[in-house]
């Protein structure tokens, strides 16, 4: 069986760390065969690292000489400021391509790279791999199911007490365009926007911080240099949909509390609710009473036999994958990644002005 050819533009810790791992559940059928980054070192590493399994690798620290191979798809690694003008030479060269989330640090960018995947037909997604985790996908069956009947309210959580990443760009707002806003902000937005089946934003408030910026002591990942921390480090967002629904969206690097949860949601439906904070627990009414049921999701099959479980970076590889041979759907579509852009840049700009931004 002939392998499909993969090009790894942007070799830090994205790419050796979930990349990698995901890797492993296609390499049957896949093979990378060039590596690109500005940094030639870290493309020899990816090259050298069993991780990826391909030694026989070309490197590059220039992408557009990297995009002159015959590859059927790329894989777009970079700080978020590049993705979009990557991406949109990507598709342009022929290339099927999935971005790490954010799509874009703004709307007018990811619109750029949606109208060249139209003009040249190739598959393009964004990397949202917390939609592929089990709780996810459940919920998100429940949803579709009437489960919850009309979800009306939704709280998007990305709350850390105080875990910084201090090392490549992202403390830099040049490059990535925001700080936890737009770098977790992002993964919970859309985990909740997606299990609501709701793209359509009608008006935002939002608010964002910079207090504890000074205050490095008993970070995570080590102090970080206060001169250097260019982004906020928390931010909020108050959203209403055009049918009137409303979601919270909480986001934070450091923050004093300890109500801290990443990549969940919260769904408040007509017929129920859910809530992803310890487990996957619903809520409702039976017999007359009050009923709370958490479910069980718990790790089934067989390791290497048939019914094992992946992690969600291999179920995002593998449903690309299986996109590029015509034998099945995104789950990632861009057009609902660019409203999740769309709303985060709304709750910059609104902060910016003082302003609730409002929807066309």
């Amino acid at each position: 069986m002939k392998k499909l050819k993969y090009g790894i533009i942007g070799c830090g810790g994205i790419a050796q760390s979930k990349h990698a791992q995901a890797f492993n559940a296609i390499k049957n059928e896949v093979e990378v065969v060039a590596l690109c980054d500005i940094i030639e070192a870290k493309a020899i590493e990816c090259k050298n690292s069993d991780r990826f399994d391909c030694p026989n690798a070309q490197i590059f620290t220039d992408y557009k000489e990297l995009l002159k191979l015959d590859l059927d798809a790329i894989l777009v690694l970079t700080p978020n400021k590049s993705h979009s003008f990557i991406t949109v030479d990507a598709l342009r060269s022929g290339k099927n391509v999935m971005v790490e989330k954010p799509m874009a640090i703004n709307t007018l960018e990811a619109q750029k790279m949606i109208d060249a995947a139209n003009e040249t037909g190739k598959i393009l997604t964004v990397a949202y791999q917390n939609r592929y985790r089990t709780d996810s996908l459940y919920l998100k069956e429940a949803c579709e199911n009437g489960d919850l009947g009309d979800i009306y309210y939704a709280k998007a959580h990305a709350v850390r007490r105080k875990a910084v990443p201090t090392w490549g760009v992202f403390m830099n707002e040049d490059e990535q365009g925001g700080g936890p806003l737009i770098d977790i902000g992002t993964h919970a937005l859309d985990l909740a926007m997606w299990t609501m089946n709701n793209y359509k934003p009608r008006m935002v408030v939002g608010t964002k911080y910079n207090k504890l910026t000074d205050k490095p002591d008993g970070n995570a990942f080590g102090n970080w240099d206060p001169k250097e921390f260019t982004v906020e480090d928390s931010a909020f967002g108050f959203i209403v949909m055009e049918d009137g629904a409303t979601i919270y969206l909480e986001s934070s690097w450091a923050l004093n509390t300890l109500d801290v949860k990443e990549a969940k949601c919260t769904l408040c439906g007509t017929e129920g609710g859910a809530d992803m904070e310890k487990g996957l627990t619903f809520n409702n009414s039976k017999y007359g009473k009050l009923d709370t049921t958490t479910i069980d999701l718990s790790v089934g099959g067989v390791p290497f036999f048939e019914g094992a479980s992946y992690q969600e970076q291999h179920r995002e590889a593998i449903t690309f994958l299986r996109a590029l041979k015509g034998e099945g759907e995104l789950l990632v579509k861009p057009e609902q990644a660019i409203i999740v852009t769309k709303i985060l840049e709304a709750i910059y700009e609104s902060n910016a002005t003082g302003k609730a931004v409002y929807f066309e």
